[in-house]
């Protein structure tokens, strides 16, 4: 690849309708949707006109509420198709959450369906806008969301909603011509989806992302994984996480390769889609992966097929990397590194790099972005094998958070550089090592403490099935290291134990103070672990002390 791409999400699956009508774009286990990219993009054209018959067009956003739906994908490349904006809403979002996104999104429509893993979607969404019950169809009047005139539900009926398979006949008002017209309008440069990050650190911020951010950032990646025509490739991360729009939803289409799409990951459907979908390529967090080689059913399964492993999402422990690799024997396993704001990858090691390499870094930096590493006080760039912010700066950053600016410029700064909050360290080799978020770092009486390091070395104990830690406050340190472990089934340690592992391996001062014992750590519908949440209970443990 030796330019950056220019051209739609529309455009690109026309393309592959034409060029590859019978290739097997997209097939679902969990139910009997499949179709060729001939198909797809018939079902993709009935409903982009019927969106734009039932008023809603380029520039508009529209949300939608569901696992990976067919629905769902079909919806993404229609807006796509017509310039409309796709807001992503996490599954897991209570009413509350729901409402702050549709009201800062000016969200016009909201898809939804009503199997979210015991959410009632439409009692919240009755909740927010009571009028919806009694309102026709396409015509709500909300106090609280004004924007919002219509509701479309993917599964069953409900009072004052449209239901999914009515979009199509909304379409016979458009013509040929019109339809021509409105795809014609639709630029690489014009924003394709919204994304909402985690608000972990305050209210939720709307990543908007171009058609020329995802493409471009898919097929770099796609070209540096090997990707290959008719490549079966296993989603299991959800459609609305950047890892499921750009590696499921962009990526195949570039290399004309089939989907797999599970509705939500459970192991089970994860490894029986592996062996009866001969599935060559997977993606997942490490929770996933850990999830699928500690499963009591894994040796029942045939994962001869595999060929790649990609991990993402969240940092992953050398040891875990190794043993995923070597009982999935996938050929090539490799380590990525990414964010929402930059659509989202930004290194990746090569199919060729050493084994060493993949394992304990997240690779160079991919063609067509810059990276470097500063002090996170004066903004400095470091010296290689100093620790410091990493920075980004390419095709693959945002155009900004949707109306805040004032965050936009706290997070891209004059010179175009994205400051990502992650806190690195590149070797004499160019391979990046991530040590962790700046905010996760733990300031032990003036010593700087990476808990990725610390978790990584806990991780290698016999006993040890999953760490994290987190700060505790220090009234002598300021703060102190405070280890959350989950123990292999039928091991045992104690405390002691554990400090004595690391006393005796690393610096004193990286000893944990505290060492909790859980069964399960907090996960968000994504698998990444919330460590908002484990600062919380540490809370819990320092005032029962006290």
């Amino acid at each position: 690849m030796n330019e950056l791409m220019s051209i739609t999400l529309g455009d690109l699956l026309e393309k592959n309708a034409s060029k590859y009508p019978a290739y097997l774009a997209v097939k679902y286990i969990e139910s009997s949707y499949e179709r060729t990219y001939y198909d797809l993009n018939n079902d993709v054209d009935k409903i982009a006109r019927g969106l734009l018959g039932m008023g809603l067009g380029k520039g508009d956003n529209i949300a939608v509420w569901a696992p990976n739906y067919p629905e769902w994908l079909v919806l993404f490349y229609a807006c796509a198709k017509i310039g409309a904006v796709l807001v992503t809403v996490n599954t897991g979002y209570k009413a509350k959450e729901l409402k702050y996104l549709l009201e800062q999104s000016d969200s016009k429509a909201l898809f939804l369906c009503n199997d979210l893993r015991g959410i009632d979607s439409t009692k919240i969404i009755y909740s927010i806008c009571p009028e919806l019950k009694n309102s026709k169809p396409g015509y709500l009047h909300s106090k609280a969301l004004p924007l919002l005139k219509m509701v479309i539900s993917l599964d069953h009926c409900y009072d004052g909603m449209y239901h999914w398979s009515q979009i199509g006949f909304f379409g016979a008002s458009v013509t040929d011509k019109e339809y021509a017209a409105y795809k014609k309008n639709v630029l690489p440069s014009d924003v394709l989806t919204m994304l909402y990050t985690s608000g972990t650190t305050g209210f939720p911020k709307g990543v908007m992302l171009t058609h020329s951010n995802l493409i471009n950032n898919a097929a770099i990646m796609g070209n540096r994984m090997k990707l290959k025509a008719k490549d079966r490739t296993l989603c299991m991360v959800p459609f609305f996480h950047v890892f499921g729009i750009n590696l499921c939803l962009v990526a195949p289409l570039l290399h004309h390769g089939a989907l797999i799409p599970l509705f939500s990951y459970t192991p089970v459907r994860a490894m029986h889609a592996i062996e009866y979908e001969k599935c060559n390529i997977i993606y997942a967090v490490p929770t996933m992966y850990h999830g699928i080689i500690t499963h009591g059913d894994f040796n029942k399964y045939d994962f001869s097929s595999l060929r790649l492993g990609l991990i993402a999402g969240a940092l992953c422990p050398p040891a875990l990397y190794e043993e995923v690799s070597q009982k999935l024997n996938l050929k090539y396993f490799l380590n990525a590194f990414g964010l929402t704001e930059s659509s989202p990858c930004c290194t990746m090691p090569t199919l060729d790099a050493p084994f060493e390499k993949k394992m304990n870094t997240v690779g160079n930096a991919l063609p067509f972005v810059e990276i470097k590493i500063v002090d996170i006080k004066t903004k400095e760039t470091v010296p290689i094998g100093v620790h410091g912010e990493l920075c980004i700066r390419g095709h693959n950053v945002m155009k900004g958070y949707y109306k805040m600016p004032e965050a936009t410029k706290e997070a891209i700064d004059r010179e175009g550089w994205l400051h990502t909050g992650d806190m690195a360290v590149e070797d004499e080799e160019g391979y990046y090592k991530i040590t962790g978020r700046i905010k996760d770092m733990i300031n032990r009486g003036g010593e700087n403490i990476f808990p990725k390091e610390l978790e990584d070395f806990i991780f290698t104990h016999p006993a040890v099935a999953d760490v994290q830690i987190v700060a505790m406050p220090s009234e002598k340190y300021g703060e102190e290291v405070f280890a959350f472990i989950i123990l292999k089934k039928g091991a045992s340690a104690t405390e002691k134990d554990i400090k004595k592992y690391v006393e005796q391996n690393m610096a004193r001062y990286k000893v944990p103070s505290h060492v909790a014992f859980i069964t399960e750590m907090p996960l968000n519908v994504s698998g990444k672990v919330q460590k908002f949440v484990l600062r919380d209970m540490v809370k819990d443990y320092v005032s029962d002390e006290k």
